[in-house]
């Protein structure tokens, strides 16, 4: 029989919604679902071509061992969880929680139930090795608003609904849909800011698929701080800050004053490449415009300075008013009462806040209980008190995704075991001692608890399963549950944990996510209450009465800053020491040897490294390529789809390059996410992107430093934007050049 099901896609941030087709317990398709109050009938190819992720044959569906000559044989699950049980033990008895280390994805983030029972087992171990994407992407977010808002989790968005001007820096979200803002239909959304009457400005060095639809100001690759630093200059010098009201909100007002004032337009114009006149409308404009916002993602993240960055983004939006007003940066508010006391009372755990546990290598903070994956490989490898013994990797494929993968690809190969849960065999797991089965996100319930703030539009939506797991797969925190019984003689928290377990399970109350998230449900904004409120929603409600989602609030609401703040006297800090000392790192890198700056980019058929094996994404031939201005390449000899080596001083990748207009002289463009080198078990991610030195594209986190010393300081962040490079035609006619992917010190 077949049937459409109501869901939504988990990808990306927006969570669009979805109808999936299926019949006979199988995922015949899936199309937009148009009746979605906010994504009306909108999803991107990623979305729509998940099916053939789902129904993959390089799918694993069953638990692999590894066997003596490198390859993986099926096994039970018993089989399995017996032996990572046992050893797991042995390695607590020997090296104590310490020596036990955990790193999930990006897609984790996106299962409730994956990264809460994840962070429940690593924060009732003890362990310091906790890694994630977090810190190539969102980790400085986190660590700008402890120091501003002593609130890690506080994110300001734009209102896209209500702004008549909005500058965008450092991202793209035509193709990434928005990033620490969950707004289906944003191209929609930026649009009708124009329709309005207003602008978009998107700041990038890249002419990106957003910036072609509005207004382009290119700039030189990680020089954001510096152009911030001159609108803020301009609005204190032009008297155009009401400092009355600044002052009641913010503490550091006269520290801030002093160091703008050494950052005028013109003395930052020759670093930015943004003419002085320029910067000064447009500071006149954020401080006049009725309603306006500056939102920065990626492109001002991954910087030397990225904290510092995102940091002053929120400073424009304060001191121009408008932070927490409408049509500004407006903070979400998952409404339920507490709030502001569970963050303070969280705030005091050292495995979550930012100044609670340093890690071994480096002496870099960790960010929300997490360290910088960076020196993952440097924890396996050197010895001493501490060092990383066994790792587990959930939904993720570090190799590919981290600094200097070949150094983590030869560290993993170490450990005394390694355990991987995913969907797919990749370059990661390929080191892997167990690959356990996953659900895909159509084979699981949920209830996304992160996003729940982060919506423009105040929205609430759950799903079921559409389709039972296949083969063998199950949920990451059913595994995490047994690894909590495995350790529950040897860890007291864990044992207490076991027990709990035990017993919900006995008498038919799991405790589980969809029990966990009906709690937040009820409790939050639109919730019954626990019955107080006639009509208020639960999590079952939401799936059988509004299974298409439903608007809780028209609107953001104003006003959420002071609830927002942690800070003990409610205001937002601008002079914390640990940022002030960042703004001695504003110094140009330069090196005549590597003139151009690399910038990373996303493709509108990519997510990362792992949807390369759907074949609908790989139509039309693509190659994975390098683009570049082509002054820059007839200055160096190159034509369109010749062969280029890029160079930097951390190594270098050989891939084919495009020529165009649309990038600022001086700066190469590489997409993340490639380089798959035939270790994973992925046929189609292996032979994609083929050229004639190969297939499976060039790993572009070769070129980037895993040196603690490189790492931005306060987030442990990855340096990859702005870096330093040179790229020369390959010489294909001598064979001197390395292959792709020779990683190698210049």
């Amino acid at each position: 029989m077949r049937e459409d099901k109501v869901t939504y896609c988990r990808i990306c941030e927006p969570l669009c919604g979805m109808i999936a087709t299926v019949e006979n317990d199988e995922l015949v398709s899936l199309r937009p679902d148009k009746d979605h109050p906010l994504s009306k009938g909108f999803a991107c190819p990623k979305g729509i071509a998940f099916t053939e992720i789902v129904n993959d044959p390089d799918r694993v569906l069953h638990p692999l061992r590894r066997t003596p000559d490198g390859d993986f044989e099926e096994v039970s699950w018993e089989t399995a969880m017996a032996d990572i049980g046992e050893r797991l033990r042995d390695v607590h008895k020997r090296h104590g929680s310490s020596g036990i280390g955990w790193y999930f994805g990006n897609p984790a983030t996106f299962s409730t139930g994956h990264t809460l029972w994840t962070a429940t087992f690593t924060n009732l171990l003890g362990t310091p090795h906790v890694y994630s994407a977090g810190s190539q992407d969102v980790n400085q977010r986190f660590v700008a608003s402890h120091f501003l808002y002593g609130n890690p989790v506080a994110a300001p968005i734009p209102d896209i609904n209500r702004v008549d001007l909005l500058v965008i820096m450092g991202a793209n979200p035509v193709v990434s849909h928005g990033s620490v803002m969950s707004s289906p239909r944003i191209r929609e959304g930026l649009n009708a800011i124009n329709a309005r009457g207003g602008r978009v400005i998107v700041v990038d060095p890249r002419h990106t698929e957003t910036a072609r639809e509005h207004e382009w100001l290119p700039i030189v690759p990680d020089t954001d701080a510096l152009l911030l630093l001159s609108l803020l200059h301009v609005m204190f010098d032009d008297d155009l800050v009401d400092e009355e009201a600044l002052r009641r909100q913010a503490t550091g007002v006269d520290t801030l004053k002093r160091i703008v004032a050494e950052y005028s337009p013109e003395s930052t114009t020759s670093r930015t490449d943004v003419a002085a006149d320029v910067v000064r409308e447009l500071a006149h404009a954020l401080v006049t415009a009725e309603r306006a916002a500056v939102y920065g993602r990626i492109g001002t993240s991954l910087g030397r300075t990225g904290t510092l960055t995102t940091a002053l983004l929120d400073t424009v939006n304060l001191v121009a008013g408008n932070l927490d007003v409408v049509g500004g940066a407006m903070f979400g508010d998952l409404g339920i009462p507490g709030q502001r006391v569970g963050v303070t009372a969280l705030q005091r755990v050292p495995t979550f806040t930012w100044s609670g546990r340093r890690s071994r290598i480096g002496n870099l903070p960790q960010v929300l209980g997490t360290a910088p994956a960076s020196v993952m490989a440097k924890e396996i490898t050197t010895p001493g008190r501490g060092q990383l013994r066994a790792l587990f990797v959930s939904a993720g494929n570090p190799v590919l995704s981290v600094p200097n993968g070949a150094e983590l690809s030869a560290a993993l190969d170490e450990l005394d075991l390694m355990v991987s849960l995913d969907i797919y065999r990749n370059e990661t797991n390929a080191h892997a001692d167990y690959i356990l089965p996953a659900t895909t996100m159509y084979e699981r319930g949920d209830f996304l608890l992160p996003f729940q703030a982060l919506f423009t539009t105040p929205f609430k939506q759950a799903t079921d399963p559409v389709i039972s797991p296949r083969g063998e797969a199950r949920e990451e925190w059913t595994v995490i549950n047994e690894l909590v019984a495995a350790l529950s003689k040897s860890v007291p928290m864990m044992g207490v944990l076991h027990v709990m377990n035990t017993v919900s399970s006995r008498i038919g109350r799991t405790w589980n996510p969809e029990r966990l998230s009906d709690l937040v449900i009820r409790m939050g904004l639109g919730g019954n209450r626990f019955g107080l409120r006639r009509g208020g929603l639960t999590y079952r409600r939401l799936v059988r009465d509004n299974p298409h989602g439903t608007v809780v609030a028209d609107n953001l609401e104003p006003g959420q800053l002071r609830d927002t703040i942690v800070h003990r006297d409610r205001k937002i800090h601008l002079d914390e020491p640990e940022l002030l000392a960042e703004f001695n790192r504003l110094v140009a890198d330069t090196d005549p040897r590597l003139p151009l700056r690399l910038i990373g980019m996303r493709e509108i058929r990519s997510e990362n490294s792992w949807q390369h094996n759907a074949p609908m994404l790989l139509r039309g031939g693509r190659t994975h390529a390098a683009r570049m201005h082509p002054d820059d390449a007839t200055e160096r000899g190159i034509a369109e789809g010749d062969l280029v080596v890029v160079r930097s001083a951390h190594g270098q990748i050989e891939l084919p390059v495009t020529l165009t207009d649309d990038i600022k002289a001086g700066v190469v463009a590489v997409p993340h996410g490639w380089g798959h080198n035939g270790s994973g078990g992925w046929t189609r991610a292996n032979s994609a992107a083929a050229t004639e030195i190969g297939s499976g594209g060039a790993n572009v986190n070769a070129l980037i430093s895993s040196d603690p010393a490189d790492l931005e300081r306060l987030a442990g962040m990855a340096n990859m934007t702005g870096v330093p490079i040179e790229v020369t035609l390959l010489d294909a006619a001598t064979g001197a050049a390395p292959s792709r992917h020779t990683v190698s010190a210049v």
